[in-house]
């Protein structure tokens, strides 16, 4: 399993909206300066999470975004899901239902199975507000 940009950026995003939600609806071009990622880039990633109801707009003079919910409502797992799709290790566990006609005698199945559970299990025991207390200076229990 490789996550993209679309994911790792998208995270990035959530949690530079989530550090600086004192300051009320943020612009993406301020979000695109502090992460020191493509504004272009960051507009193809909020459609997605404005479908997924994470994020909250405001347009016009001081516009921008903001998190729909506190951070320790949103997880690791949610956010990579939305923008990379399932996090199935192999095409076959990809419908969440075992989908292969050798399904019965694959060998291997069971170890699919539970790799799958264990990223979906530690993605989504992870939330922002994690992420946001181990950072820098507050040990680093998780790495992204």
């Amino acid at each position: 399993m490789k996550i993209s940009t679309k994911g790792r950026y998208a995270l990035r995003m959530l949690l530079d909206l989530a550090q600086n939600q004192g300051d009320g609806y943020v612009s993406l071009k301020d979000i695109a300066q502090r992460q020191d990622v493509s504004k272009k880039y960051l507009e193809q990633i909020v459609p997605l999470l404005n479908k997924s109801n994470m994020l909250r707009t405001n347009r016009g003079y001081q516009g921008g975004y903001r998190l729909a919910k506190a951070p320790e409502e949103y997880t690791v797992g949610e956010v990579l899901r939305i923008t990379e799709g399932d996090l199935a290790p192999v095409a076959c566990l990809q419908t969440g239902v075992v989908d292969c006609p050798r399904a019965e005698q694959c060998l291997t199945i069971s170890v699919w199975e539970g790799l799958y559970k264990v990223v979906n299990r530690y993605l989504d025991s992870i939330t922002l507000q994690d992420i946001l207390n181990s950072g820098p200076g507050c040990g680093d229990d998780y790495c992204i």
